[in-house]
């Protein structure tokens, strides 16, 4: 079968137009009944995602880094349940190929589940899998169910399903396009059999993922066939086509709200696997024109040998991360809502690679995607009455994206991400307040931190600092969020094999707006052979703050710093990590900000001393914390002139900034300076 193009993909995006019988169904589904119904629709959903998070068995389910959703027969996306906003929007390109090259062969049937986790056929990256359920009543396709999740394992040459160093697909481990792994409502055991030989290093995680994923689809299916029966089949097409219809037209409506324009935001990224290389990651123009926008990703960086590329459609997912979030916040989760919404992807891009990249660790950079567009939207927005107060700085999206496997302490094969960091990431400055303190997973809004007790008792890990990360966040009028820090000690086995995925150690991910400052780089930190464990054996008097520990080296050891995306190495009983999770950027002048606001960062430990005298210029009394507002005043306006006093025309600063570079050594991925377009082959 042809694996899909990228016009088939853009095209499957959009919604199919509407037949004779669904817009006469629709006609008779009274305002009333339409209101019950959509309310029915979330129940639904939201009872089946009880049921994911309950059944999951990876850290990323637990967390509730999942999708639930409902289409329609035609393969559309009706509603859904996040989690994680990621894979909504995207997935009807895997049913529709479904659809359309295997209906008549192996067959579409009742009682049928099909599974899938390759990007080229529309998914994120293999370790985002996803199920799908036909749901048919009285022998008619009536809709589709399906529930996706990342599960870290997949078999690939490093632990945790995201190698960083795969230079092509062939290193990513399983690569699965659509294919029906049960029938009669029956997982089949051959291909039971075949997940667990082949070369997974946690069968056993990586099976209980996949039939939390079946289990929940079924559950939306077996509701989805109640209201069926209750309210008729015709009633069900009906409600999807208005839900459809609906939610189209309240895009429409925002969009056309939207100053018409051209908006910009360039990103760039630090590291390419575990080489420091910049690349422009992403060089978004969102053209705006009445009702209509276009997403044009000319001028990003060619695609790469390593596992951070990303293909057309995980980008548009990472944008639905966006959208739905802020713009689209009060919209049904639906096809329908990215109608007026074109995409153009350069081929032989980091956003568009050839077929064999590698793009385990795409998330990486289609994160910066979404950041980028974020930006743009900032700038759009901001004029606009209605629409201001949702104008906010990106989240803080650098992490450490920690692995542990091995053994447990319970003899069993584990390999997890430790999920702590991800899940405690800061909000953005928002234009009328603070963002939130660790709220959550950039990539999941309602990702949610694990409990540490949990985690110690399955893994074999003590987490012995969770705290606040001081001074994580970007400064600004309105600060980001601050981030989280935990340190966590190899306790109760030998050895544990860990490595690090990520990005953002000396580049921060997420821009800062109107003169906020950017949230701190995420480094790599680890201490082997350290004496912790020894200290709390002879109950000595033990400094439990991170910035004690970081600032004095409390804890005695081989502390190693480096880039945060970190090679598999195994680490021995009492050895430390750290998971740094980022602060959210800044929004609007420092200088601005109240400075009673600054005292209470101080209390809650948010930020420092330092950052109080010498970002917000704040003069207090460091014993009592009274503030003294007339030398502020004055360190403020010092501050304002010596601004000026540093400042240039634009002109002067053009040509001075246009004739720098950065070194060569670290070019070798960015393509021709300063225009990014390739300088030759990628061999894989």
């Amino acid at each position: 079968m042809p694996i899909p193009t990228l016009a088939e993909k853009l095209e499957w995006l959009k919604p199919a137009p509407a037949t004779e019988r669904e817009r006469d169904c629709a006609a008779r589904v009274p305002q009333g009944d339409y209101e019950i119904g959509v309310q029915v629709t979330n129940d639904i959903l939201d009872e089946a995602m009880e049921v994911f998070v309950r059944s999951s068995r990876s850290y990323f389910g637990v967390s509730g880094d999942s999708m639930v959703a409902i289409f329609t027969a035609n393969g559309d996306l009706i509603n859904a349940a996040c989690g994680t906003y990621l894979h909504a929007i995207i997935q009807p390109i895997i049913i529709k190929f479904v659809k359309k090259y295997y209906s008549e062969n192996p067959g579409i049937r009742e009682g049928d589940i099909w599974y899938t986790n390759d990007a080229l056929y529309g998914g994120i990256h293999n370790p985002d899998q996803v199920a799908i359920m036909p749901v048919f009543y009285k022998g008619e396709l009536l809709a589709w169910a399906s529930a996706a999740l990342h599960t870290t394992e997949t078999g690939a040459i490093e632990p945790g399903g995201m190698p960083v160093t795969a230079r092509s697909r062939f290193e990513e481990g399983l690569n699965l396009p659509p294919i029906k792994i049960g029938e009669n409502y029956e997982l089949k055991n051959d291909f039971l059999e075949f997940y667990s030989a082949y070369g997974m290093r946690a069968p056993a995680m990586f099976i209980s993922d996949l039939r939390a994923r079946c289990t929940t689809a079924d559950r939306v299916r077996i509701r989805l066939l109640e209201l069926a029966e209750k309210r008729g089949a015709d009633f069900v097409i009906g409600l999807f086509r208005k839900m459809s219809d609906t939610a189209e037209a309240g895009a429409l409506r925002k969009i056309r709200e939207l100053p018409d324009g051209k908006f910009r935001s360039v990103v760039f990224n630090d590291a390419i696997g575990r080489t420091p290389a910049l690349v422009r990651s992403c060089y978004l123009t969102v053209s705006k024109k009445g009702d209509r926008m276009v997403f044009d990703f000319h001028g990003t960086s060619p695609e790469n040998p390593s596992s951070y590329n990303v293909h057309p459609q995980a980008v548009v997912g990472h944008i639905a991360n966006f959208m739905y979030e802020y713009m689209f916040h009060d919209l049904p989760i639906s096809s329908s809502t990215f109608s007026a919404i074109d995409f153009v992807f350069p081929e032989g891009s980091i956003v568009y690679p050839d077929r064999t990249a590698a793009t385990s660790c795409c998330v990486y950079i289609g994160m910066q995607a979404r950041n980028a567009t974020q930006n743009c939207f900032a700038k759009m927005i901001f004029s606009n009455d209605k629409l201001w107060h949702q104008v906010a700085a990106p989240p803080g999206s650098q992490h450490t994206s920690q692995i542990c496997a091995g053994l447990s302490q319970w003899n069993l094969a584990v390999s997890d991400v430790l999920s702590f960091a991800l899940n405690t990431m800061g909000q953005g400055g928002r234009s009328a307040m603070d963002g939130m303190d660790a709220y959550g997973f950039a990539w999941c809004a309602f990702g949610r931190a694990p409990d540490s007790e949990q985690v110690e008792s399955e893994l074999p890990i003590t987490v012995t600092i969770s705290q606040h990360w001081k001074d994580s966040s970007g400064p600004g009028l309105h600060r980001g969020g601050s981030g989280g820090v935990q340190q966590w000690m190899i306790h109760k086995v030998p050895t544990v094999v860990s490595m690090c995925m990520g990005n953002g150690s000396k580049v921060p991910i997420g821009q800062p707006l109107f003169g906020g400052y950017a949230s701190s780089p995420v480094p790599g930190i680890s201490i082997k052979k350290a004496d912790l464990l020894a200290q709390m054996k002879n109950k000595s008097e033990i400094a439990l703050d991170h910035h004690t520990i970081f600032e004095k080296a409390t804890v005695h050891g081989d502390w190693h710093y480096e880039l945060v995306a970190r090679a598999p190495q195994v680490f021995e009983e009492g050895d430390l990590l750290f998971g740094l999770s980022g602060g959210g950027p800044g929004y609007g002048d420092p200088l601005e900000r109240d400075p009673h606001q600054i005292l209470d960062d101080l209390e809650k430990n948010i930020i420092s001393d330092w950052t109080a005298h010498n970002v917000y210029k704040v003069a207090y009394d460091p014993e009592r914390k009274k503030l003294d507002l007339e030398k502020t005043k004055q360190l403020r306006d010092q501050e304002r002139k010596a601004r000026l006093a540093r400042g240039k025309s634009f002109d002067v600063f053009q040509q001075e900034w246009s004739k720098k570079s950065p070194p060569q050594e670290i070019l070798q991925f960015y393509g021709s300076w300063p225009d990014a377009k390739p300088t030759g082959p990628v061999i894989r």
